[in-house]
């Protein structure tokens, strides 16, 4: 659990960026995470889907103001739909500075890996136990 507190006096929570090809999937799937978390998911979440000007594809500037919007000082956790979104986020990575300190590409099932990481962010968690248990979404089993 964060005990961390910003500069405001509120608790420093992880972010989360939710990645996608598509705005409509991206919001999408940052309204059903959020109400999956009860509807009053205290994470920070935001969704960065498609380019600036409404089309398919991924955006580095709309992911980068996503990640800065999100970001409460206990780093932020990036979800991505496909593989170019992947690529996108590492390389503003490896910018440095285009990302606010302590942003993460994490490793999980787009849909499934949002739910838990809103959920296990919303409970104060730090990116390390968001990461994990957005990472774990791959064993879920759907039989």
């Amino acid at each position: 659990m964060s005990t961390e507190t910003t500069a405001d006096g509120g608790d420093a929570l992880v972010g989360i960026v939710l990645v996608s090809h598509s705005g409509a999937v991206a919001d999408s799937v940052a309204e059903l995470a959020v109400g999956l978390a009860g509807g009053s998911a205290k994470a920070p979440v935001a969704a960065a889907g498609g380019t600036p000007d409404g089309g398919l594809g991924t955006s580095a500037e709309l992911i980068t103001e996503a990640a800065r919007t999100v970001d409460r000082g206990a780093g932020v956790a990036v979800l991505v739909d496909l593989g170019s979104a992947v690529l996108t986020v590492k390389a503003l990575l490896a910018e440095g500075d285009e990302l606010p300190d302590g942003t993460r590409l994490v490793d999980a099932p787009f849909l499934e890996g949002a739910v838990a990481a809103v959920v296990t962010a919303s409970t104060g968690a730090d990116l390390d136990a968001v990461a994990t248990a957005a990472g774990e979404a791959y064993s879920y089993r759907k039989e």
